[in-house]
This record gives structure tokens, C-alpha cells and sequence, in this order.
């Protein structure tokens, strides 16, 4: 299944002209549970380096509100996100650097070095 969403993937990349940076269905995502119980809209997803082998550092919340809350982000396995919300998984090939938003058919996807920063 992991190689369906891959191809989906590659294909955001070179529609937004990032380069491919592979999220492992195996690694964690920080995802906040609170917003997507909530199921708020839009779906905001953001990519930070690299920093451990567990870890592809994107964090993803549902809704206008983004908090900096020490708890927000709750680390889970990027398989789950086939149940929660598999609309999203075509992103996570972006390079850190990169945000998306989604709503409903709407999508924007840019680059934000100052997500290289941290």
C-alpha cells in the first residue's frame, strides 16, 4: 500500500517542484488528535529537518489555530493516517521546508525556509 501513496507523492513534487523526501509509513508524524477528533478544517501540514531516524518531522493539525503548546503534537505512525485522514499522505513526500493546506478540493502547497530553522 505504502508504494500507492509514494507514486501520489512524487507527483506533488514535481507539480510544486520540491524535491522527494520519502516519509516511511513506519515513522512518526506529530499530529494534533484534538483538531482531527474535531474534524476542523483546513488540514495544515509542515515540515521541519530531519533530526532522528524515527522521526520525519512533519507536523499536522486540523483548523485555524495552531498552538505552541508543549502537548499539541502527539507522535504517531504516518500508517495511520490511511484511517484518519488519507487525503493528506500525497504531501508527505515534500522536503522540509514545505507546508500544505487542504480544504475539502482546495489545496496550497509552499515553500517557508523558515521552517529550516529550528
Amino acid at each position: 500500500m505504502e508504494g500507492i501513496y509514494k507514486q501520489q507523492q512524487i507527483i506533488i513534487c514535481e507539480k510544486y517542484r520540491s524535491g522527494f523526501l520519502a516519509t516511511p509509513f513506519n515513522s512518526f508524524i506529530g499530529i494534533a488528535l484534538e483538531t482531527f477528533e474535531k474534524k476542523l478544517l483546513p488540514i495544515n501540514g509542515l515540515r521541519h529537518p530531519i533530526q532522528s531516524a524515527h522521526s520525519s518531522n512533519w507536523y499536522i493539525w486540523c483548523g485555524e489555530e495552531f498552538s505552541q503548546a508543549g502537548d499539541f503534537f502527539k507522535p504517531v505512525h504516518t500508517e495511520h493516517l490511511v484511517e484518519m485522514c488519507p487525503s493528506i499522505i500525497k504531501y508527505l513526500g515534500l522536503n522540509p521546508g514545505w507546508r500544505f493546506l487542504q480544504a475539502g478540493d482546495y489545496e496550497d502547497v509552499w515553500f517557508d525556509a523558515s521552517l529550516l530553522n529550528i
